[in-house]
């Protein structure tokens, strides 16, 4: 009889101990994301407890982005949306009134110091935060802040995370500064598609040409253009850069006119799919700052 009332002791022993060092976490989490680069620095505090799913897939423009009905379901079954705002995501006031969606969209760059930009003749904020790895520290943090809300259970996998990735993020910064610090000032300019390197040129001194303003939904006038490859003839840029979310034939019409040789493509507001050079944030950012690092040693 004692024998059996050891094993039973003991067995309840194991039950408490095991249930005491592995918790029931909260269900995961179904988490939206308005574009891939957010999306996957989503991914990355969240873990294992979201499942992220992006609007805007890779390669994707998320100016002249067009949801779908799909899309419209895939946001009425989420627990948390993010969007990156500032302005970028126009389109998603219509896909929440669609979706029936009840909540209210996480604005990612909150507390950013964002710039403001000139684009046909008014004033508007730049929205392509994100090119700046010091501006996803913040990111971070609001992330990290609204999962842990969502999902209180997994909050210290939430903080543990976060602190991991800004590490990275840390690194990120290092490593474009090791690139540009070293390049004369004279030689960090370049032409890109459309205006969306505002906050990298602002953090490594890089200067960028580009035909289009902030959003892709708008067309260059002919006086601007011109305008611009008398610049760059004045200014001796030698070289272009063309994105993977938008088309790049303006671009390459302003490099033909003034002689700047083609410096590759720029992952600017998407990630590549999984097979390309960009699939991550990191990726993408250490990408693209060896391929401008590159072209601009080049011209030296």
């Amino acid at each position: 009889m004692n024998k059996q009332r050891l094993l039973l002791s003991a067995a309840a022993t194991a039950f408490v101990a095991f249930g005491v060092a592995a918790p029931a976490s909260a269900e995961t989490l179904n988490v939206v994301a308005s574009f891939t680069v957010l999306a996957d620095v989503v991914k990355h505090v969240g873990g294992d407890h979201v499942k992220v799913s992006s609007l805007v897939g890779p390669n994707g423009d998320p100016h002249e982005f067009e949801p779908s009905p799909a899309d419209a379901k895939t946001l009425n079954a989420a627990k948390v949306v993010f969007v990156s705002g500032e302005g970028l995501e126009g389109w998603m006031d219509r896909l929440i009134s669609a979706s029936g969606y009840k909540g209210t969209p996480m604005v990612a760059s909150d507390g950013i110091n964002t710039r403001t930009m000139v684009d046909d003749g008014r004033t508007v904020t730049d929205p392509h935060v994100w090119n700046s790895p010091v501006n996803v520290k913040v990111w971070v943090a609001n992330i990290e802040k609204a999962l842990s809300a969502a999902d209180p259970a997994d909050a210290a996998d939430f903080k543990a995370n976060a602190e991991r990735y800004t590490k990275v993020l840390t690194e990120l910064d290092a490593y474009a500064h090791s690139k540009f610090d070293k390049i004369a000032d004279d030689r960090r300019k370049v032409l890109t598609s459309h205006d969306a390197f505002g906050y990298f040129g602002r953090e490594y001194k890089v200067n960028f040409l580009a035909p289009i303003g902030f959003s892709t939904e708008t067309e260059a006038s002919a006086a601007k253009v011109a305008q611009l490859i008398e610049q760059i003839k004045t200014e001796h840029v030698k070289t272009y850069f063309f994105e993977n979310s938008n088309d790049p034939r303006l671009v390459k019409q302003v490099a033909k006119a003034t002689g700047a040789e083609p410096g590759g493509e720029l992952y600017v507001e998407s990630l590549s799919k999984a097979s390309g050079p960009a699939s991550t944030y990191e990726k993408m950012f250490r990408y693209n700052v060896d391929q401008l690092a590159t072209a601009m040693a080049k011209s030296s």
